[in-house]
């Protein structure tokens, strides 16, 4: 009697992104075992909004409203860039205890184990910018452009939440525990956001520290966002934001698949 062995087909598309979708839910479920990630995507945003409005805000701009108008947009960002780290802290908890392993010898897309993953994040971000911008509405924060500026605004976050993951995937993949990718990831993401304009306006730092904050790619997001939630100009830090989201995921995309085969 002769053994055959019988070759699996190839997933297609459709299937694939159906898995994809399955792992990202059950990567959604785990939050009933780990509330305090959530907690990083709701309380911490509220705290920094409530914290910079009513402790700065009117030292900064004059007044706690006029402050919640410019800075949460940028608290926004912010808290997109911080939360995707998350992406990666996953990951590396899945390769070290082995079911990223077992995800892949099932019958899945190979693709699929990532990709659930990162649609999981973005989820969460979407979760996360309408409760900041709930939070913002009871404080007094009122769209100056409408739906349609929010839409888009909305998205241009989540592409560049997207091409952000990457990098996160990077350090994930790299890291031995997930401990280290927090200490990797929070240790420069501090310095990233923190000299943006995501607090302060860029006019007000020393002339040398401007031209850092006006090349932040933080700086660039947060200013395009503004001007689609509150008015102002949108076409220069959207096209550049959209560049650097292209350039990020050009470079550390490749870098991060990488990695993981590699390490798989």
């Amino acid at each position: 009697m002769t053994t055959v062995n019988e070759v699996r087909p190839r997933v297609g598309p459709w299937e694939g992104l159906q898995q994809t979708l399955t792992i990202a839910w059950r990567t959604l479920v785990q939050i009933r075992h780990n509330p305090f990630e959530l907690g990083d995507f709701s309380f911490q945003p509220i705290m920094f909004v409530l914290l910079f409005t009513y402790v700065f805000g009117g030292a900064i701009e004059g007044s706690t409203s006029g402050y919640l108008r410019f800075a949460l947009p940028g608290i926004i960002v912010m808290n997109m860039i911080f939360v995707t780290m998350y992406v990666g802290m996953g990951l590396n908890t899945d390769l070290t205890k082995g079911v990223f392993d077992r995800l892949r010898s099932l019958p899945i897309a190979r693709w699929a184990p990532l990709a659930g993953r990162i649609a999981a994040d973005l989820l969460k971000q979407a979760w996360s910018i309408a409760l900041l911008l709930g939070v913002g509405y009871l404080l007094g924060f009122r769209l100056g452009t409408g739906i349609v500026g929010l839409a888009v605004a909305t998205v241009l976050i989540l592409f560049f939440a997207l091409a952000f993951s990457w990098i996160s995937v990077l350090v994930g993949v790299t890291a031995r525990d997930p401990e280290k990718v927090q200490i990797l990831g929070y240790t420069a993401l501090f310095p990233i956001t923190f000299v943006s304009n995501v607090f302060v306006r860029t006019d007000t730092m020393p002339g040398w520290l401007q031209a850092v904050v006006k090349a932040n790619p933080v700086s660039q997001l947060s200013d395009a966002v503004r001007g689609l939630l509150i008015g102002g100009p949108v076409a220069q830090p959207a096209l550049y934001s959209i560049l650097w989201a292209i350039g990020i995921m050009a470079v550390f995309a490749p870098l991060s698949l990488y990695r993981l085969k590699k390490r798989v």
